[in-house]
């Protein structure tokens, strides 16, 4: 096993530029620090400093071990940081990853319990793509990932996908576009502007199947990543767009449109990816819970 003390030093000196200006930082004499990179490198079987002149360069093997240690002594700031902050009534950590393609709506119904334990929580939410999510995840940075889907296949992060639930899809439109419908629902979808999720989404494939399978082709004006960017533009009137049948009403109050039909054909689905297959976590387990019993309906 690494010994993390040699590793710290190790860092130090990378960090400081040569093992003077560590030993300063470190209050140790440059023989200590050089006789303990010394044992780190024999213990690695590998150089991680040059000598150039007389000056040190890292070596590649040792910028590979630098990214390492940079990643644990990070880690390692932070826990300490958080252990230092309100000695009394210290609040509980609860770090989740939203992707990016998720309705924020839903992500804030979601999260909303972890705010309502009876002991303090600060929650600090990051919003990315799966992949660096699970990545985050995988070296303990979150606690929970919400996610439009389950862990990839091709994704070797070791995890456990917990299904909170699905809904129905549900179309919208301004007053204006409303009015210029004809026919039943989805036929009169027909020729008008859309506004759709990103291709390379689950959703977006899944209504692309839907379109094709009910011979709907509307009149595809915009794709978005970012679901509250589309419906700011189906608010202005740019399209017809979607969401998530289970905040109907709320998008309907907020944006001012009107649901104008619903699809049961294709379901949004969400999950919360842990490294738990049991869920031990008190914030999450709330929270997951509250959403299989108060969001969606388990199927």
């Amino acid at each position: 096993m690494i010994n993390y003390k040699h590793l710290h030093y190790f860092w130090a000196v990378a960090r400081e530029g040569g093992v003077a200006r560590a030993s300063e930082r470190l209050h140790l004499t440059p023989q200590t620090i050089s006789g303990q990179l010394s044992l780190l490198e024999k213990h690695l079987g590998a150089e991680l400093f040059t000598r150039v002149g007389r000056n040190l360069e890292i070596t590649e093997t040792g910028r590979q071990v630098l990214s390492y240690a940079d990643e644990i002594f990070s880690l390692g700031g932070e826990l300490e940081e958080i252990m230092h902050q309100l000695p009394e009534g210290r609040p509980q950590l609860f770090r989740v990853g939203v992707v990016d393609v998720l309705p924020k709506s839903i992500a804030h119904r979601i999260l909303q319990p972890a705010l309502k334990m009876p002991e303090p929580v600060r929650m600090i939410c990051r919003e990315a793509n799966l992949d660096t999510l699970l990545a985050e995840l995988a070296v303990h940075r979150l606690d929970l990932v919400l996610a439009d889907r389950p862990i990839p296949s091709t994704v070797s992060t070791r995890g456990y996908s917990h299904k909170l639930g699905e809904c129905d899809i549900s179309f919208f439109a301004t007053k204006a576009l409303a009015d210029r419908l004809s026919g039943p629902f989805p036929d009169c979808l027909n020729g008008m502007p859309m506004l759709l999720p990103g291709k390379g989404t689950q959703l977006r494939s899944e209504i692309d199947q839907w379109r094709d399978k009910n011979r709907v082709h509307p009149q595809i004006v915009a794709e978005f990543d970012d679901s509250a960017l589309m419906k700011a533009f189906g608010q202005q009137g740019a399209g017809i767009f979607i969401a998530p049948a289970a905040i109907e009403k709320e998008v309907e109050v907020q944006y001012q449109v009107s649901a104008i039909g619903k699809i049961e054909q294709v379901k949004e689905q969400f999950y919360a990816i842990s490294v738990e297959r049991r869920i031990y976590h008190p914030v999450v387990s709330a929270i997951m819970e509250a959403a299989r019993e108060t969001l969606f309906s388990e199927k």
